[in-house]
C-alpha cells in the first residue's frame, strides 16, 4: 500500500510549489504619525518647564492652602457624591414611572425629564439660588391648603408640623446639591429607561408567573440586569458632576475649589497659574473615576464579553 508520503516523494521537484517568502505589510503611516506624536509631545514638555508663564511653585503652594483642599473635600467631592445620589435614585424612579401603564405617572416623570434637561444647570443653580423670594414665610410641612381649610370651617391657628427657613434652603451646599441632583435626575432617568428595556420582557414574566410582586422582579431580575446598559453612561455622569461642581458659583457657594482658587488669584493677581492648579486637581480625581467606572463595567458586564469561550480541552489531556 503505498501512503500520501510516499507519492509527494515520487513527484517530479518542478510540480512542487516552492517556498513562500511572506513579506510583513509595511504601514509607513504608522512611523509618520509617531513620529510626528513624538515631536508634540517634546514640545509640550518642553513648554510645560521652560514657560515661565506656569509658574509651577505658585500653582503648588495654591493647591496646599486649606480653604482650597476644604473646598476640593466638601465643595466637589460631598456636592458630587451627594448630587448623584439624587439624581440616580430619582432617575431610576423616575424611568420606573416613564414605563408605567399608569398614564398620569408616565406623563409626570415625562414633563420633569423635559423640563430639567431643558435648563442649563448654570442658569438652574442661578434659579436655586434666588427661589428664596417665593418663599419670604418659609418653607412648611403639614396639611396642603392648611389655611383655607381653617378658613372654611371656622378655625384659627395652622395644621403645620414644621417650618424651614428658605434662604437656607435655596443658599450654599444645599442649594448645590438640590439643583444638580435634580438636573442629573432628569438625565439618569433616561439611562435607567434604556437599561430597562434593554432586558428581555421574558425575564419579568417568568419571574412574576413564578409569583414575584413586580417590585420584586424589578430589584432581583431587571435592575441588576439593567446595570450591565447603566454602568457606563453613569460613570460619565459622575465625572461630569464633578467637573459641573464649579458651576456652583452660580448660587453662589463660596466653600468651593474653584471660588476658593479664583479668590487666592484675584488676591496675588496670577490667573493662569490657577487655571492650572484647577485643572490638576480635577484631572487627578476624574483619573481615579475612570479607574472605578472600568472595575465596576468589568464587574457588572461579566458573561458578557466579546472574548469567544475557551476550548474544552479533550478527554485524559495532561496538564502541561
Amino acid at each position: 500500500m503505498v501512503t500520501d508520503t510516499e507519492t509527494r516523494q515520487a513527484e517530479p521537484a518542478s510540480d512542487r510549489p516552492g517556498r513562500i517568502d511572506a513579506v510583513p505589510v509595511r504601514h509607513p503611516g504608522r512611523w509618520v504619525a509617531i513620529a510626528v506624536i513624538a515631536v508634540l509631545a517634546a514640545m509640550l514638555v518642553h513648554l510645560l518647564l521652560t514657560n515661565k508663564a506656569f509658574e509651577w511653585r505658585f500653582v503648588f503652594e495654591a493647591m496646599n492652602q486649606s480653604q482650597v483642599i476644604n473646598g476640593f473635600v466638601k465643595g466637589t467631592l460631598l456636592v458630587t457624591a451627594l448630587s448623584m445620589i439624587v439624581g440616580v435614585g430619582g432617575g431610576v424612579l423616575l424611568a420606573v414611572m416613564r414605563l408605567s401603564d399608569n398614564p398620569i405617572l408616565a406623563g409626570v416623570a415625562w414633563v420633569f425629564t423635559w423640563f430639567f434637561r431643558s435648563i442649563p444647570r448654570y442658569i438652574l443653580l442661578f434659579t436655586m439660588g434666588t427661589l428664596g423670594i417665593l418663599f419670604q414665610e418659609g418653607v412648611a410641612f403639614g396639611v396642603p391648603f392648611d389655611w383655607k381649610i381653617i378658613e372654611w370651617l371656622g378655625f384659627s391657628g395652622d395644621w403645620r408640623l414644621f417650618t424651614l427657613d428658605a434662604n437656607q434652603i435655596f443658599t450654599g451646599l444645599v442649594a448645590g446639591v438640590i439643583g444638580l441632583g435634580l438636573s442629573e435626575a432628569a438625565y439618569m432617568a433616561e439611562i435607567a429607561r434604556a437599561g430597562i428595556l434593554s432586558v428581555d420582557k421574558g425575564q419579568a414574566e417568568a419571574a412574576e408567573a413564578l409569583g414575584m410582586s413586580s417590585g420584586k422582579v424589578m430589584r432581583r431580575v431587571v435592575l441588576p440586569q439593567a446595570m450591565r446598559v447603566i454602568v457606563p453612561p453613569t460613570g460619565n455622569e459622575t465625572i461630569a458632576m464633578l467637573k459641573d461642581t464649579s458651576l456652583l458659583v452660580a448660587v453662589p457657594v463660596i466653600g468651593e475649589l474653584f471660588y476658593q482658587l479664583q479668590s487666592i488669584g484675584s488676591t496675588y493677581y496670577k490667573t493662569f497659574p490657577i487655571a492650572v492648579a484647577a485643572a490638576l486637581y480635577y484631572l487627578a480625581v476624574t483619573s481615579v473615576l475612570m479607574v472605578g467606572q472600568y472595575f465596576l463595567e468589568r464587574h457588572f458586564g461579566r458573561g458578557f464579553g466579546n472574548r469567544a469561550p475557551r476550548a474544552a480541552r479533550p478527554a485524559g489531556a495532561g496538564g502541561a
